[in-house]
């Protein structure tokens, strides 16, 4: 090949005290240079091995430094190994190289790029996501100081860093994960938008822990003893204990899609919505037990209007903040609820999620079918294998489940 980089001090010029160090780009037998952003003295640069010398002070990490800069160059060298493979590097000038090169190894500020994800998440009515890309891009700028990194800076290095950091202020590993799933989520995107190469992609070698899950199911003998319990009818216990008992009729429906559901959605004795989370579709049939709780709910409505009457807004984010103060209002009765029940777990919003899941695990419903009645997308091969599952078989498994809890 007629092309190649290295990484070199450029010394050309006289009487300074500290030069460039550049990517040195040749090709055709004509040479020019990418700036490495970083200014050294001759005594702390090792031209034979191509590398800063623990001399210099001008960071808080050589090692992390020194990784950054051969990673830049790895990822500038698979640039022109693409071009050459798609048989259009002979043709390009060398500025037209060292343009296809930039492009893919600029510096994207991380700070930047995610902020610029909120804004495209907000714009689509994605508020919950972009809540939780706020919250770890936060806890990020804790970490670095509120001081701006490259993407390329996001490497293996960065993340134990920033896993021992977490864990050392007590954290739990819960949170830890839930920071580094999303930044795994932002590098991908970055790749996509062909911010930075696959190569460089950190997350190949370093595991995500989940750390160990809190316990928020409840047997179905328990959910029993709530839908017995007698409350007064129209009063807020009795309301938020029928939407806890609608939520574990249509398969453990989250809180917020309940919130979302209008009449509208009710369509030849079945519900066919759109889940907020993660834009699955849904289609339900209404099973005989919940006829009664819907119809408490929309006596007197129009078919646009909403069957849970949270949301008072048509703003996202006021939708969003909405669904917010209703949950915190239902979590504090479903507590009460549980006490008054008898029961020993605490009642939130995702009991009666987790407790269609268990039961269904219990009864023997196949891994692969309470992945998809719960519209979790990401499992196991297996999963994937039989994917599609045909929506007589989710009735019928959903029929199981809840003749189980009539009895």
């Amino acid at each position: 090949m007629a092309t190649h980089i290295k990484l070199s001090l450029d010394t050309r010029r006289k009487d300074i005290s500290a030069f460039p160090l550049v990517y040195r780009l040749t090709h055709n037998r004509r040479t020019t240079s990418i700036s490495a952003g970083v200014k050294l003295k001759k005594s702390e640069w090792d031209q034979k091995n191509s590398r800063i010398k623990s001399t210099y002070k001008g960071t808080g990490s050589i090692t992390r430094l020194n990784n950054t800069l051969r990673k830049r160059l790895a990822n500038m060298i698979d640039v022109v190994t693409r071009l050459e493979d798609e048989g259009t590097l002979r043709f390009m000038s060398l500025k037209e190289v060292r343009q296809s090169i930039k492009r893919v190894s600029k510096k994207v500020s991380l700070f930047d790029f995610t902020e610029k994800l909120i804004i495209d998440m907000l714009t689509a009515n994605r508020v919950g996501n972009a809540r939780v890309y706020r919250h770890t891009l936060s806890a990020i700028k804790n970490f670095t100081k509120e001081q701006d990194i490259t993407m390329l800076e996001v490497n293996q290095d960065f993340l134990h860093r920033f896993e021992t950091w977490h864990l050392s202020k007590g954290n739990s590993w819960g949170g830890l994960s839930v920071y580094l799933r999303t930044l795994r989520a932002i590098y991908r995107k970055a790749i996509k938008a062909g911010l930075v190469v696959e190569e460089g992609y950190p997350f190949k070698n370093y595991t995500i822990r989940n750390g160990k899950p809190r316990k928020r199911a409840i047997t179905l003998d328990l959910l029993q003893k709530i839908k017995s319990l007698k409350l007064e009818p129209g009063s807020p216990l009795f309301r938020d204990r029928q939407i806890f008992l609608m939520s574990f009729l249509l398969n453990g429906m989250s809180f917020t899609d309940m919130c979302h559901l209008k009449l509208s959605n009710i369509i030849d004795g079945r519900i066919k919505y759109t889940r907020q989370k993660t834009n699955y579709p849904f289609d339900i049939k209404i099973d005989e037990q919940l006829k009664p709780i819907l119809e408490y709910f929309i006596q007197g409505k129009e078919k646009e209007d909403y069957i849970l009457s949270i949301i008072k807004h048509s703003a996202p984010i006021s939708q969003y903040k909405d669904v917010l103060w209703a949950r915190s209002r239902y979590n504090k009765n479903l507590k009460k609820i549980g006490e008054m029940a008898g029961i020993e777990e605490t009642l939130t919003s995702y009991v009666s999620r987790h407790s269609f899941a268990t039961g269904a695990d219990d009864l023997g419903v196949p891994l692969t079918a309470i992945s998809q009645m719960l519209g979790h997308q990401k499992i196991s091969t297996t999963e994937a294998y039989l994917a599609g599952l045909r929506t007589s078989k989710k009735d019928e498994y959903q029929d199981k489940v809840l003749k189980r809890f009539k009895e």
